[in-house]
């Protein structure tokens, strides 16, 4: 391992399953200082022995709905290591809704709460530390579902593409500071959030995979990073179908299951 001067620091939400899991192990084995955020303690903990370095992570349990406990992590990592190098907003749940049904508001809410406005009370935190030194890298993590709104999937695509809209907005505020913005837009990647799709997913990617697409996108300081590479072709076609024509093909489009009880929903992790 680098020594800690010299080594990077990486923030991570989500860190307990998902994307953000696959981040983690892939920046752990390059050496990497971590702060890991997820809900479920013991899966942070188990994770964190797993990784080749477990004295260079340091885990914080909480709900990334929590913006006081988020924030309260965030001033404990840079009072432990520093301003980190790279925060990566990766918590993200998705579920079925009908806004017909009053029973869905609450999922309505969560999934807007837990997978744009968590994302802003994240990097918060970390802005005026990073442009101040005039270097840093905010990662969020979007989706192709973000691009069109999906029938039955209104509060997922309605979250992801107010994550692409805000990080595009945050990406231009920065430049003149040094800070990059990253928006990472994967189509469907194995992970818990895609085991629960009763329908087919074209182009499903390895998670695993997509971590290390993801770092290297990061790594390049790209804009706007979309994986598997089928899907940029697919997210470009989407956007340019005139909606006459896409209101007529995405009317026959799968539908994910709704939940039992929507109000249940908390912060799982991303891959549609």
């Amino acid at each position: 391992m680098p020594p800690a001067s010299a080594a990077l620091k990486v923030f991570i939400t989500g860190a307990s399953s998902g994307i953000g899991l696959a981040l983690a192990r892939h920046y752990a084995a390059e050496g990497a200082i971590l702060g890991l955020v997820g809900r479920n303690s013991e899966r942070l903990q188990a994770l964190a022995q797993s990784l080749p370095h477990p004295h260079a992570v340091q885990c914080y349990a909480l709900d990334v709905r929590d913006a006081a406990a988020l924030q309260a992590a965030a001033q404990d990592f840079i009072t432990r290591f520093g301003c980190p190098d790279i925060v990566i907003a990766s918590a993200g749940i998705s579920a079925g809704v009908h806004t017909a049904d009053a029973a869905d508001l609450p999922g309505f809410q969560a999934i807007m709460q837990t997978n744009w406005l968590a994302m802003v009370a994240t990097f918060q935190p970390f802005v005026s530390l990073m442009s101040e030194r005039r270097s840093g890298t905010l990662v969020g993590v979007a989706s192709v579902a973000g691009v069109r709104g999906l029938p039955g999937h209104g509060a997922y695509s309605a979250s992801k593409a107010a994550v692409i809209s805000y990080l595009e907005s945050l990406r231009v505020e920065l430049r003149a500071h040094g800070v990059d913005v990253v928006t990472l837009v994967p189509g469907y990647i194995r992970t818990p959030m895609t085991d629960g799709n009763p329908f087919p997913m074209p182009f499903l990617m390895d998670v695993d995979r997509f971590a290390r697409k993801a770092a290297g996108a990061i790594a390049r300081h790209k804009r706007f990073a979309v994986y598997p590479w089928q899907m940029r072709v697919v997210a470009a076609l989407l956007a340019g179908l005139p909606r006459w024509l896409y209101d007529r093909l995405a009317s026959r489009a799968p539908r994910k299951p709704r939940a039992a009880n929507q109000a249940e929903h908390r912060p799982s992790n991303h891959g549609q």
